[in-house]
């Protein structure tokens, strides 16, 4: 659904299709955002 709102947005420019396209990636993070709380593990950047 994400990739099909932002081939439209990107074509149209429409705004109303912005803001739905903010509402999925806000939906995304919002259901990934349980998983990373729970985890035990730290990211730490590879140097």
């Amino acid at each position: 659904m994400y990739e099909f709102t932002w081939k439209v947005f990107k074509e149209t420019g429409n705004v109303d299709t912005y803001l739905l396209l903010k509402e999925l990636e806000k939906e995304e993070h919002m259901s990934i955002l349980p998983y990373m709380e729970n985890s035990d593990e730290i990211d730490y950047p590879v140097t």
